[in-house]
C-alpha cells in the first residue's frame, strides 16, 4: 500500500471526515454570530470588544479558524494532487501554502488572544 505523507488525514475516509466536521464547526460559528448580531440591539465598538473578550468566543474563533485552515488544506492539497502533475512543483506549492497556513493560524491566534 502507497502511504501519502502530505494529506492530512491517512486516507481519503479520514479527509472525508475532517471536511465535514470542519464544516460542521464552521456553520456552528456562522449562527453563533447570527445569534448576537440578531439579539444585539446595536453594533458599538464596546459591545464587540465584549463580545470577543468572552472566553468561550476566543476558543470558539480559534476552533474555526483551525477548521477553516484544515478545510483549506485538504482542498488545495486535492486540487494539487489532481491537477499539477509536475512534482517539484506540486512539492512547493505545498510547502508554499502549509507556510501560508501556519502564519494565518498563528496570527490569528495573537489576533483572538490580544483582546
Amino acid at each position: 500500500m502507497v502511504n501519502n505523507v502530505s494529506a492530512l488525514g491517512h486516507n481519503g475516509v479520514h479527509d472525508w471526515l475532517l471536511l465535514r466536521a470542519s464544516s460542521i464547526i464552521i456553520i456552528l460559528y456562522v449562527l453563533y454570530l447570527l445569534v448576537f448580531f440578531i439579539f444585539s440591539p446595536d453594533l458599538t465598538y464596546e459591545i464587540w470588544h465584549g463580545f470577543f473578550a468572552i472566553s468561550m468566543t476566543k476558543v470558539f474563533t480559534l476552533l474555526t479558524l483551525l477548521s477553516i485552515l484544515v478545510h483549506a488544506w485538504i482542498g488545495l492539497w486535492q486540487v494539487l494532487t489532481d491537477y499539477v502533475k509536475p512534482l517539484a512543483v506540486r512539492l512547493v506549492s505545498q510547502l508554499a501554502i502549509g507556510v501560508v497556513l501556519l502564519v494565518y493560524l498563528l496570527y490569528g491566534t495573537i489576533v483572538v488572544w490580544g483582546v
